[in-house]
C-alpha cells in the first residue's frame, strides 16, 4: 500500500511543528481490549508510523502505569530515531510524593519527581511537550506552571500543555508562561470544545490536540455492542457505550457511514476528515496498535468532504451519555 505524504503544522505559536495527524499510544499498553499483550507489535507500529511521516507521539506515565513510556523509550532508543519525534507525555495523575498510587497532584514537588521518572523511562534528555494530565484543584495552576517554566529553562522540556483544562485555567496558565498546546476529547460525538475552548486557544495562539478523535473506536462502526470488548476494557464502564445510549449513538455512525459510501472512504477516514476540516491548527492523535490503521488515518488528511457533506455531519445529534463515568476530575 502506498501511503500519501503527511503534512506538518505549527502547534500553536511557540515553534513546535508536528505531523498533521499524530499517534496516541495508550491503547498499546492500557485500558482497551488487547492492551499490554504485544509490545513487539506495538514497537513495529511506532516505527512504521515514523516511516510514514507520523512524528507526533503521545504517551503518559499513567499508561500502564509506566509500561507505555518504557516501550516508547526502548523503541526510540533502540532504533536511533529519537530526534525524528515530537514526544509528548503527561504527569499529574500519580502521587509520587506519597505512595505512587493514582490521584491528582500538580504540586511542584510531584512534578519534579514525575519528570525525572519520565525522562528515565523514555531514555531521553528532554521531552518536547509535557502535559499536566488532569488539573489538581488543590494546587493553583500558577504554581504548577511556575515549576513547568523552570523545566523549560533547564532544557528538560521544550514546552508544556494542559489536558482537560477550562478556558479560565488556560488563561491563568498562559499568563505565567505560554501554553504550547491543550489536549481534550474532540470528535463528532464530543463537540464541547467548540463553545469556549477553541475560541480561547485561537485567541491566545495555543495549539489544539484532540484525543479520542474516533470516539474511542465507536465512530469507526466497529463497535456495536460491548460484548465484543474484554471485561477489563474501560469502555464497558463508559456511559456512551451503555445500553440505550449506545443504541442512540449508533445514529451518529449511520450518518458517517453514509458519507463514507459517497466518497469511497472508511468511516474512520470521514470522522478524521471532518475533524481536520474544523481548522488547520488541529493535530488529532488517533490511537491504534495496527500499522494498517495508521495508514488509513494518514489517508484521511487527503480526503476532501464537500460543504454539503460537512453540513450533514455537523448536524448529527449530540452523543447520549457523559464522556466518563466520573466527570469530576475534568476541569470545567
Amino acid at each position: 500500500m502506498t501511503t500519501p505524504s503527511l503534512p506538518t503544522i505549527a502547534l500553536g505559536s511557540t515553534g513546535l511543528t508536528v505531523s498533521r495527524i499524530g499517534l496516541g499510544l495508550m491503547g498499546i499498553s492500557a485500558f482497551y481490549t488487547g492492551a499490554g499483550q504485544d509490545d513487539d507489535g506495538g514497537a513495529r507500529t511506532i516505527l512504521g508510523a515514523l516511516d510514514r511521516g507520523v512524528t507526533f507521539l503521545d504517551t503518559a506515565e499513567i499508561y500502564g502505569p509506566y509500561a507505555n513510556e518504557e516501550l516508547l523509550g526502548r523503541t526510540l532508543s533502540g532504533s536511533g530515531r529519537r530526534d525524528e519525534v515530537v514526544l509528548a507525555t503527561k504527569f499529574g495523575t500519580i502521587l509520587h510524593t506519597q505512595d505512587d498510587t493514582r490521584g491528582l497532584d500538580g504540586s511542584p514537588a510531584n512534578l519534579r519527581l514525575s519528570i525525572e521518572g519520565s525522562l528515565r523511562r523514555l531514555q531521553t534528555d528532554r521531552i518536547d511537550l509535557y502535559y499536566q494530565h488532569r488539573m489538581d484543584p488543590g494546587v493553583p495552576i500558577e504554581d504548577t506552571v511556575g515549576a513547568l517554566a523552570d523545566l523549560v529553562a533547564a532544557g528538560k522540556i521544550r514546552g508544556y500543555g494542559l489536558s482537560e483544562a477550562s478556558a479560565d485555567t488556560i488563561r491563568r496558565a498562559h499568563a505565567v508562561h505560554p501554553v504550547t498546546a491543550v489536549q481534550t476529547e474532540y470528535s463528532l460525538w464530543s463537540r464541547d470544545p467548540e463553545a469556549q475552548l477553541l475560541p480561547t486557544l485561537r485567541e491566545l495562539g495555543i495549539g489544539f490536540v484532540p484525543y479520542s478523535p474516533l470516539g474511542r473506536g465507536f465512530l469507526t462502526g466497529a463497535i456495536r455492542s460491548v460484548d465484543t470488548l474484554a471485561e477489563s476494557d474501560f469502555r464497558r464502564q463508559n456511559p456512551r457505550f451503555a445500553g440505550e445510549a449506545l443504541e442512540q449513538n449508533l445514529g451518529i455512525v449511520t450518518v458517517i457511514e453514509k458519507v463514507a459510501g459517497e466518497v469511497d472512504a472508511t468511516p474512520a477516514q470521514v470522522a478524521l476528515a471532518w475533524l481536520l476540516a474544523q481548522g488547520d491548527d488541529i493535530a488529532p492523535i488517533p490511537g491504534t496498535r495496527r500499522i494498517e490503521r495508521v495508514e488509513e488515518n494518514i489517508a484521511a488528511a487527503h480526503l476532501s468532504l464537500s460543504p454539503a457533506q460537512l453540513a450533514e455531519l455537523d448536524a448529527v445529534a449530540p452523543a447520549v451519555g457523559d464522556r466518563y463515568a466520573d466527570m469530576t476530575p475534568l476541569n470545567r
